[in-house]
């Protein structure tokens, strides 16, 4: 893995403009920092020519103004990627409330390099946003999913100001973690020679076989950082990888710029996470990073 610092992000050369976002989505190889190809795309949200009036006490609609200039970086768990049905439709319901960017981390479905489990994958999230921003959206949102909730806190602690609010949803609170089977059976498949081939052919995602030199900053440790970035944290209370330790962790540590949501009957990530919570991740998002 290359040293080189986490500066500016060499992008793709598709050039987005006013015109493109009414048009069909788009899709391109965005380069990291360190040169890794990743897997890219772009979904306006609703093109609206005209903001329907509204009561001065209603809220304001999906639609309506305060939504047009929101885009959504989207941070998939895990062995997930861009052309996951879990990560569509997640994406498709934040598309209700402003444009949508999804990708691919290293390592998982198109993109190129290999997974280090949320270390340089702050890198792929950088150049995400970098891109998102260039599609005149006033705001950025990052929402991550697990692996990807903890990569949206360290990018927005280690990138002050990049981003505007951040979710994160069923993250760890420290890494290492062993405590339940689901990650001792995913800290096998990270360390083992035999784990790595099975992730790579049974599961799409290749591994890095080298040992975190140095740690990163772990999650609980970022959170403090990203004040006075508003922040949200979604846990499920059946999440069967990370017990309710995790999110009451990080929400301490975020003190009072973080909002926690438990959810009632809620395992873990984008496949728990039903198209309701993520219509009211949408709506927080809108509000929160106005």
């Amino acid at each position: 893995m290359s040293n080189r610092p986490a500066g500016h992000v060499a992008c793709s050369t598709v050039r987005p403009n006013r015109e493109t976002d009414r048009r069909a989505p788009i899709r391109t190889f965005l380069r990291t920092a360190d040169g890794i190809p990743v897997d890219s795309v772009y979904d306006p949200g609703p093109v609206v020519y005209e903001a329907p009036p509204q009561a001065p006490d209603a809220s304001p609609s999906p639609s309506s103004s305060s939504s047009r200039d929101v885009v959504f970086v989207v941070a998939h768990g895990f062995t997930g990627d861009a052309d996951r049905p879990h990560v569509r439709r997640v994406a498709g319901v934040l598309r209700g409330y402003g444009a949508v960017v999804t990708f691919s981390f290293r390592g998982h479905g198109r993109s190129g390099g290999r997974s280090t489990v949320g270390d340089k994958e702050v890198l792929d999230l950088a150049a995400a946003v970098e891109w998102a921003r260039g599609f005149h959206h006033a705001r950025v949102v990052t929402v991550g999913f697990s692996m990807g909730g903890s990569v949206v806190l360290r990018h927005a602690a280690l990138r002050p100001g990049t981003v505007d609010a951040v979710v994160s949803v069923s993250a760890p609170a420290r890494w290492y973690y062993r405590g339940t089977a689901p990650m001792r059976r995913l800290h096998w498949l990270v360390t083992r020679p035999e784990g790595r081939l099975v992730s790579r052919y049974g599961l799409r995602t290749r591994i890095h076989h080298r040992d975190w030199d140095p740690v990163p900053l772990s999650p609980v440790e970022a959170v403090p950082r990203l004040a006075p970035t508003p922040l949200l944290l979604v846990h499920g209370d059946r999440d069967g990888y990370f017990p309710l330790d995790h999110p009451r962790m990080l929400a301490e540590a975020a003190g009072d710029h973080g909002e926690l949501w438990v959810e009632p009957g809620m395992g873990h990530a984008e496949h728990a996470a039903d198209d309701a919570l993520v219509a009211r991740i949408g709506d927080w998002a809108v509000s929160a990073a106005g």
